[in-house]
């Protein structure tokens, strides 16, 4: 098979950017080593930022978004006492619509047959090859035959554990990375939200959030450390420690149930750079991770792809080179920002290990000082919405 771009991995970021290039009339293909259950199933962020949402309104998408998401004017921070709220609307304009990833991709999925995006299920041992060469190709391995995709340009949006990134010698490629001393415990369950906005606690015994997927759904998590396993929290000692940690307020309105899904997540800061080797361009997690305390996970994705798609149609349709040359240091203008955003608000909400009393304090000091500061409301206003490509 021969293509114009040939994609590695069928998350948001290679399905928004598979879209957008069949929408410009180029050829893509997506190869994903997973099954698309598996691909639909993985529980992930809720938030999107403004960059996301118009991507899926400019790929005519958004119906369902417009009609099951949640548009939210702004978010909480609780310090155990009470909740300051962010009036993200009031201060930038712009609001954020929270739907969850795992429809994103559904949405995403369902679409690609009509539209000619062809996807490969189930590719074993995915390689990548001469991507400083004449000739890059992909190699797999599919029903036990093995298979070949030789394509102009690829682009490596296969996570942080896929192939792509690893293809990058020593040389030239640097991480960066700060691992966080403990997870995210997350519960889901069936039950309505305690509040209609989200709220980031910030309490002596650890961080949690009260999220939510729709009106009758709703998403929790509390800071826990990395050595305690899923058994060690059931059901009702979860929802315990919840409601103490969110405070009285919220907890006076929480609705407890069953889970539907529990997980542990580790928390983890990590840029790659460059975003881009020869022929070969990456985005999303296969270049970032960023702590979800921030939502920005799939919104940084989302932006790299707006950058790529631009670079790639640019070059594959009029033979301009300028995007795919900048392609790699404006995704990480972008990145890095957002990086420091989740950096920081992670910092001010997590009770850390070395954390003694003075620490402690210093937390309680920022969160008083962003309660009576407008211009630092704006700040976190301004970054939690998206900040401009």
């Amino acid at each position: 098979m021969k293509v114009e771009v040939a994609i590695v991995g069928a998350g948001p970021s290679g399905l928004m950017l598979g879209h957008l290039l069949r929408q410009a009339g180029i050829d893509a293909l997506i190869v994903e080593r997973q099954t698309a259950e598996y691909v639909v199933s993985r529980i992930r962020a809720g938030v999107l930022e403004r960059v996301t949402t118009d991507i899926i309104e400019g790929l005519g998408l958004g119906e369902r978004m417009r009609r099951e998401g949640l548009v939210h004017s702004g978010f909480n921070l609780a310090d155990g006492e009470r909740l300051i709220r962010i009036d993200i609307k009031g201060r930038t304009g712009k609001d954020v619509m929270v739907y969850g990833q795992t429809e994103v991709t559904k949405d995403l999925i369902d679409a690609a047959p009509a539209r000619g995006l062809e996807i490969i299920w189930e590719a074993e041992d995915v390689a990548l090859h001469d991507l400083t060469g004449e000739t890059p190709y992909l190699t797999f391995a599919k029903d036990g035959r093995k298979a070949r995709i030789d394509a102009r340009y690829i682009a490596g949006c296969d996570g942080f554990h896929g192939p792509s990134r690893k293809c990058v010698p020593a040389t030239i490629g640097r991480a960066y990375e700060k691992v966080y001393p403990f997870g995210w415990l997350g519960i889901l369950a069936d039950v309505p939200p305690c509040n209609h906005e989200l709220i980031y606690a910030n309490h002596e015994r650890g961080f949690s959030l009260a999220s939510m997927r729709s009106h009758t759904r709703s998403r929790y998590y509390i800071q826990a450390p990395l050595d305690q396993t899923l058994q060690d929290w059931p059901d009702e000692k979860l929802w315990d420690e919840l409601a103490l940690r969110l405070g009285a307020e919220a907890a006076a309105k929480m609705t407890r149930g069953p889970a539907i899904e529990k997980s542990i997540a580790p928390l983890r800061s990590f840029v790659f750079e460059p975003m881009r080797y020869g022929s070969l361009f990456l985005a999303g997690d296969a270049a970032h991770i960023v702590p979800p305390t921030g939502a920005k996970g799939l919104n940084l994705a989302a932006s790299d792809v707006a950058y790529l798609s631009d670079a790639l149609i640019r070059k594959i349709k009029r033979n301009d080179a300028t995007g795919i040359e900048t392609y790699s240091k404006r995704a990480l203008a972008r990145v890095w920002k957002s990086e420091r955003f989740s950096w920081t608000l992670t910092m001010l909400m997590h009770r850390f290990p070395e954390h003694g009393p003075f620490d402690r304090r210093m937390q309680i000091a920022d969160l008083d000082y962003i309660s009576s500061s407008e211009a630092a409301q704006t700040t976190i206003a301004e970054n939690y919405v998206g900040l401009p490509l």
